[in-house]
């Protein structure tokens, strides 16, 4: 005797086909109200919904230049012959931000008004806050901290560290900055006798510069050197 039970014709109509099965859920409300307000936004706008996702592009690259990253172009030879002029840097704006500060050796894009002029700078920081900057030594390299530096690495072929001697205290919260090219760059050792002393507050760094993004063909990171690794912390309460 059969005992498995039989389907009955109430039970046969309420079974999904294998075809019902498979499709996908029809769009909840807020798909649909988002559809509309796209195509209400399309129809207002000329072009429709080319010219919208154009601006929405647009909107997107303005928000990461103003926030995140910012392209710059190297305007001299100041930072040659690892930045050349023409050269696009990126400039990375979150590198100081919630709680980083400015390293020696790092390359920093700066607001010059009020201390170097109504511009953007690019730049090495090579001292911070407490420092003592001395050049130049018997050997003719500069001191960070009674710590001698090699910059053979990044300074400009033929280039003596400087032909100016200086001997500064970075004050707290700013920076003393120099051109990878001496003999071609106007730095903090030429406004020493200015209003700050030739030093960059902090707070008028705008970022780090991180990639070469042109040409393509010098497409590189910018990393921090090992020059400054032994130097040893500057002293702290510092003021200028």
């Amino acid at each position: 005797m059969d005992t498995e039970a039989q389907p009955t014709e109430r039970d046969r109509s309420s079974r999904p086909s294998a075809s019902e099965g498979t499709t996908s859920e029809a769009a909840g409300p807020e798909d649909r109200s988002r559809f509309a307000l796209v195509s209400r936004l399309s129809s207002w706008i000329p072009g429709g919904r080319i010219t919208l996702t154009l601006l929405v592009c647009l909107l997107f690259l303005l928000l990461l230049s103003t926030f995140v990253l910012r392209p710059f172009q190297i305007p001299s030879g100041s930072m040659e012959q690892g930045l050349r002029i023409g050269d696009r840097v990126l400039v990375n704006k979150l590198a100081y931000r919630f709680g980083a500060v400015p390293q020696r050796g790092d390359i920093v894009v700066f607001d010059g008004t009020g201390y170097f002029g109504h511009a953007d700078y690019i730049k090495r920081v090579v001292g911070v806050g407490g420092d003592r900057v001395v050049c130049c030594d018997r050997e003719g390299r500069i001191q960070v901290n009674g710590r001698p530096v090699d910059e053979s690495g990044f300074l400009y072929p033929g280039d003596s560290p400087s032909a100016v001697p200086f001997d500064v205290v970075v004050p707290d919260g700013t920076l003393f900055v120099l051109g990878d090219h001496r003999s071609d760059s106007s730095d903090s050792r030429d406004h020493l006798g200015s209003p700050g002393g030739g030093m960059i507050p902090v707070g008028d760094v705008i970022g780090r510069a991180d990639w070469i993004i042109w040409p393509f063909g010098h497409v590189t990171g910018l990393h921090r050197p090992d020059a400054y690794a032994r130097v040893p912390a500057g002293r702290a309460g510092a003021h200028g």
